[in-house]
């Protein structure tokens, strides 16, 4: 029964789990939300490599789901992700966040077995949509802007790529989404998509905006679905495409100069996300196996250790309702064991030996070398410096640590649903780290590739020892960048700031257009009022008795007019 369910959608389960949460309250939805990734779950290990389920559409092949490697991979992972935050989000009352989470999952789902582009736009958009529900779920009016302009730019990068598979479909390649390319009819345009949700440079504004307004369980989803659904979308579509490697490198290293100076905690995650998400490019963008194995695999482990550290900053605004970094500190005295959870999250992201990070990230660091990519290789070890700088080490250092703040007198730990799903989180973390092999056997090729060699673990300690004594030194010399308490804008300058003023200028320029135009107009329309009164007002001269005469010779003219124009 359930094989054939998820023949028709592997995400269908994760669906009506939505619907079933949407009617059903207390004990009953938590159950439902507990139950629902683990039948999603179950139904992917149903499911056997090259499997696909073929249906036409006004002539067109569609392939609604497709199963190989690599979609299962991603199918086990937002399965796995969708459990850990519903755990985590247990003790939330509000069926608006319940049932957009569980369809967002599903919608990510759905995604990754879509076989055709057009199905994968249906997808695309409701990933859009139901992501954009946990923004406006926090209910104030920063969040309905952002979540507004959130859904613009997602929206938009459906747009785009509708009109590439339309395009693309047009010159006969069909519909089936493989490998594209750039060359190909329309992949510039389908690139650009898959660009906006992976957050590229110039188009990554929406992400660091939004995640950190949604709700503290929220954001939490919002790590785990969006960008990954992206970044397979790119391992399919445009796997060795060789610009992917420069932009993957600047993803990875321009977030670090943000992150430094960001006060809000969740947004120096986010810029933390994008700067992991480079890796993941890069590792696309080589195009080799041991490379798209780096990137694929460092995927799953960011959703892991990403979400440990949303979550632990997450139950950090729920106990105190404060996240930035100025306000907070001393933490660790009420709140323990969300400190440690926390600390082994950052040991993930920050690739210490043994913890999940540093099994993925090795190989796309390791990829890079062999290809012969130089620069990027130094510009991936910068990028992995620079994030146990701020993910690493600021955000547990001033969470928890750094000064006693006023919240530590008020603060208890975190709920225990929260601990729980942290803990699963971590468990994983740790897991991997120590025993890759259960990952790797997973991934869409199987190599002999073992991250435990001695160059690779001194070649990482090194990198960490030295990132932590720069953080020390710039502490100790009073260099580091202060937490203040500001907002920072980088790209989303142009929208929020230059947009508007823009238009205002421009309306004060075009004002006194605007009145001379309006006078004018109001001018004419009176003269035309005063003209049709003079004419056919109660006392106008079509209003006024005429002599027969003078009737029977306005008669006689028009006739003889229409003789005339008849004969001509």
């Amino acid at each position: 029964m359930l094989e054939s369910l998820t023949s028709i959608t592997p995400a269908l389960p994760l669906f009506i789990g939505a619907l079933l949460v949407a009617v059903t309250r207390g004990m009953l939805r938590n159950l439902v939300m507990l139950i629902t990734p683990l039948v999603g779950a179950f139904g992917v290990y149903s499911l056997d490599a090259g499997m696909a389920t073929q249906a036409q559409l006004m002539g067109l092949a569609l392939t609604p789901v497709r199963v190989d490697q690599l979609s299962i991979l991603f199918g086990y992972l937002f399965h796995l992700a969708a459990f850990i935050g519903v755990v985590f989000a247990l003790h939330v009352k509000d069926k608006l966040q319940d049932v957009s989470a569980l369809a967002y999952a599903g919608s990510a789902v759905g995604a990754v077995f879509a076989g055709d582009l057009l199905t994968l736009f249906v997808y695309w958009e409701l990933l859009a949509v139901t992501s954009a529900a946990l923004v406006f779920a926090r209910r104030t009016e920063r969040s309905l802007h952002t979540g507004i302009r959130y859904l613009l730019m997602q929206v938009g990068s459906g747009v785009l790529l509708l009109a590439g598979a339309i395009i693309y479909a047009s010159q006969g390649n069909g519909l089936e989404f493989n490998h594209i390319g750039l060359d190909a009819p329309g992949g510039l345009l389908i690139f650009l998509a898959f660009g906006i949700k992976s957050a590229f440079p110039m188009l990554h504004s929406w992400l660091t905006d939004a995640y950190p307004e949604s709700t503290p369980t929220g954001t939490v989803f919002l790590s785990a679905f969006t960008t990954k659904v992206a970044i397979y979308a790119l391992a399919r579509g445009y796997a060795g495409t060789e610009i992917l490697i420069y932009i993957g490198a600047l993803m990875a290293c321009f977030p670090i100069f943000y992150a430094v100076i960001e006060n809000d905690l969740r947004r120096v995650l986010a810029y933390s996300l994008i700067n992991q998400l480079g890796f993941m490019v890069v590792g696309i963008g080589i195009g080799t196996e041991l490379a798209l194995n780096g990137a694929v695999s460092h995927a799953f482990n960011d959703v892991l250790f990403k979400g440990l550290l949303m979550m632990s900053m997450g139950a950090v605004l729920h106990v105190t309702g404060e996240i930035r970094g100025s306000e907070l500190g001393g933490l660790y005295k009420k709140m323990p064991k969300t400190a440690i959870l926390c600390m082994i999250g950052a040991a993930s992201i920050s690739a210490f030996p043994l913890f999940s990070g540093f099994v993925s990230k090795s190989m796309v660091v390791a990829a890079a070398l062999n290809q012969g990519y130089e620069a990027i290789w130094l510009a991936l070890l910068f990028a992995a410096a620079g994030v146990f700088h701020h993910a690493g080490i600021k955000i547990p250092f001033f969470a928890f640590f750094h000064h006693d703040s006023k919240h530590v007198a008020t603060a208890h730990e975190a709920p225990t649903n929260m601990l729980i799903a942290m803990t699963i989180g971590a468990f994983f973390c740790i897991g991997i780290g120590s025993f890759p092999h259960y990952l790797y056997a997973l991934l869409p090729y199987q190599l002999d590739y073992s991250p435990y060699d001695v160059s690779h673990v001194l070649a990482q300690l090194q990198l960490l020892a030295f990132s932590a004594l720069a953080f020390t030194w710039l502490k100790l010399a009073h260099i580091y960048p202060p937490e203040l308490k500001s907002v920072n804008v980088d790209i989303d300058w142009l929208y929020r700031r230059i947009m508007p003023d823009s238009v205002q200028l421009l309306l004060a320029r075009l004002a006194p257009i605007d009145r001379n135009l309006r006078t004018g107009g109001l001018r004419v329309i009176e003269s035309c009022i005063k003209g049709l009164v003079h004419h056919h007002g109660s006392y106008g001269i079509l209003a006024r008795t005429w002599p027969t005469g003078s009737m029977v010779m306005w008669v006689a003219v028009l006739l003889g007019l229409s003789l005339v124009l008849y004969y001509l």
